[in-house]
């Protein structure tokens, strides 16, 4: 046993930050694309990927602005890599993740040592909640990667005794790095943890210096470029990514995911399972990491639309308060061993009993596609289509659009026609209305359908039945004008 000491003072510093990478990458590309999320975002990454426009998020060809474009990016460069796989289209979760593990280990190495660092690592890297988010292809861990770090940065910077631009810099360039993965929370969040803390600590100067102007500079050379290329090319873009996707998200309550305000109570506690047994003794410990966890449930916890991603930035001072409670308790090993077992047991449990994918029949289709075929999806999302069969077009979408229009509300469809709003040309060629479907029934090529069995056309014939949806071939009419 004493070989494990020395071989642990041989090691570079940061080895556990290359276990943790490790961890989180084994088993990440293992189970099917989630649908709706992994599969939207996948496929705006995939569209982006096979057209080679980098700057402008598109979903089915279409202007897709409910979110910035860093985690596209991302998942563009693993796509460059690894091909469009489920491990490239959760590159940029993973690096999110990652990141608020470096983060914590940050913290925890400058307030308790290296040893105690890496054992509050470990305790992190195990949080079921952590885990699994770590893994699913949305923008929620990546900004909360940048938040945890950015707030970290800051305490370093404007720390009492000594202040550093270099680490005010790096906050204000996670600030504009969060910014881009999710929109103004990268900054909004940050701004609510360390100014009131300032202000309760009557620290007037800092609060100066944390507006230096060289940070300021760093955090606009970032996340400006961007938004202004956006603003420039189509000119309702402010409005909308941050009128409409940001304070009407947040104060409305027309949207989704509609939630109690105390659902977060309930769903951290349990996605920290078993390490929050010990939550009672963590929230008794008064402090910065209390006052840190509480501004991101209270911020989430106003608005009617929850979701339970939304409160990942809260991760990282719930891991500093739980390492604390459990730091000198006996049990504490066995409950790191349980909290690992039920991370490592959740993969092949969702591929044994979670939902599928559209992978059969996107397999199915791209086999039968030749040159002039088309593409038409019916009755219900299919974002992962155009990613599992490789469709180098958009396919279209069939609906009564002008009902659902006047019906309004939240969902896929509505995502669809507001971005057909910056690109109507576009929006014309993927909405398809019935009229729009007997005309194109005419046209040169043959038409495929993607629809369950409940939702497609009378005569179409099916050719593939997959585990989710089925492939039906479209006849062509016997008369035509």
């Amino acid at each position: 046993m004493s070989a494990i000491p020395a071989l642990r003072h041989r090691l570079p510093a940061g080895w556990p930050l290359v276990l943790l990478a490790l961890w989180l990458v084994a088993l990440a590309g293992w189970r099917p694309v989630a649908l709706p999320d992994e599969g939207r975002y996948g496929g705006v990454a995939f569209e982006m990927f096979s057209s080679g426009d980098w700057l402008t998020p598109t979903l089915f060809g279409l202007p897709y602005f409910h979110k910035p474009p860093l985690m596209y990016w991302i998942d563009i460069a693993a796509m460059h890599l690894l091909g469009a796989t489920p491990l490239a289209l959760r590159a940029a979760p993973l690096l999110g993740a990652w990141l608020l593990g470096l983060a914590l280990w940050l913290e925890a190495r400058a307030r308790w040592g290296q040893a105690a660092a890496n054992r509050a690592l470990a305790l992190l890297a195990v949080l079921p909640m952590y885990y699994l988010a770590g893994q699913y292809a949305n923008h929620d861990m990546l900004v909360a990667g940048w938040i945890s770090l950015a707030v970290v940065a800051a305490r370093r910077a404007l720390l009492p005794e000594q202040r550093s631009l270099a680490w005010l810099c790096v906050a204000w360039a996670a600030m504009a790095l969060a910014l881009l993965s999710k929109g103004l929370i990268g900054i909004v969040l940050p701004g609510l943890v360390v100014l009131p803390w300032l202000l309760w600590q009557r620290r007037w100067a800092t609060l100066g210096f944390a507006l230096h102007p060289l940070a300021l500079a760093v955090f606009a050379a970032i996340a400006l470029p961007w938004c202004v290329a956006m603003q420039l090319r189509y000119p309702g873009f402010f409005d909308y990514f941050i009128i409409e996707q940001h304070f009407h998200r947040y104060t409305e309550a027309r949207f989704n995911n509609a939630q109690p305000w105390w659902f977060f109570l309930v769903v951290l506690p349990l996605g920290m399972l078993p390490a929050s047994l010990r939550l009672p003794a963590a929230l008794r410990r008064v402090g910065f990491d209390l006052w840190w966890a509480l501004v991101i449930v209270a911020f989430f916890s106003l608005p009617r639309s929850k979701l339970v991603g939304y409160v990942l930035p809260a991760l990282l001072p719930m891991a500093l308060l739980l390492f604390e409670a459990w730091r000198e308790r006996r049990w504490a090993r066995t409950a790191w061993v349980v909290s690992a077992l039920i991370c490592a047991a959740s993969v092949p449990a969702i591929v044994r009993w979670g939902k599928p994918d559209h992978a059969d029949v996107g397999a199915a289709l791209h086999e039968r596609l030749a040159p002039g075929d088309r593409v038409l999806l019916a009755g219900e999302v299919f974002f992962d289509l155009r990613l599992q069969a490789g469709l180098a077009t958009p396919p279209a979408v069939l609906a009564d659009w002008d009902a659902l229009r006047r019906q309004g509300g939240d969902n896929w469809q509505r995502e669809l026609m507001d971005a057909a709003r910056f690109d109507p040309a576009q929006g014309e060629r993927v909405l398809w209305t019935p009229a729009t479907l007997a005309r194109e029934r005419c046209q040169p090529g043959r038409l495929w359908l993607v629809a369950s069995t409940a939702d497609a056309l009378a005569d179409a014939r099916p050719v593939f039945s997959g585990r989710r949806a089925t492939l039906f071939e479209l006849p062509r009419p016997a008369v035509c004008p």
